[in-house]
């Protein structure tokens, strides 16, 4: 069911579609300005206006590492002061925004907006592998397995131990 925008869009609904279509728009960004996200939502102009709520939805409501006041979403993360990008499972959050709202529900979108949500999940899987591929400890594993290469682990163990006390 469609929803009736000037009544029923939420502000951070607003906020999360402007900073996803941003993210689909420059592949190649980590995260945008406040300005940036803040413009985009103006030019989207889902609700007729730039609502007054806009922008502290984007500096305080919606980031997930800032302490809630008194907006708790989790729907942006703070890279560094002044940028936002989306917020992921598994960034760091502070703690009394636990289990709050990350994506807008479905029915709460513009039906032309939906398939965000689901860009959205590839665009967190994607970032997890990039993660994992440039974390230069997970990047180790494996390394040592030469060590042992011909011979049980135990046997291994045992022959570093010789001669011990």
């Amino acid at each position: 069911m469609p929803i009736s925008l000037r009544s029923e869009l939420k502000v951070a609904d607003e906020v999360w579609i402007a900073a996803a279509l941003l993210h689909r728009e420059w592949p190649g960004c980590v995260d945008f300005s406040i300005e940036e996200i803040v413009e985009r939502v103006q030019r989207e102009n889902l609700y007729g206006s730039l609502r007054p709520g806009v922008y502290v939805h984007v500096v305080q409501h919606c980031v997930a590492n800032r302490p809630p006041n008194p907006g708790r979403y989790r729907m942006l993360y703070e890279t560094a002061e002044g940028r936002r990008r989306l917020f992921r499972k598994g960034d760091p959050e502070h703690p009394d925004r636990k289990g709050a709202k990350i994506t807008p529900s479905r029915n709460d979108m513009p039906q032309t907006y939906t398939d965000l949500l689901m860009w959205y999940e590839g665009w967190c899987a994607m970032e997890a592998n990039r993660a994992v591929e440039n974390d230069p400890l997970l990047a180790l594993e494996g390394s040592g397995r030469d060590i042992w290469a011909d011979e049980h682990a135990d046997k291994y163990v045992d022959r570093l131990r010789a001669g011990w006390k």
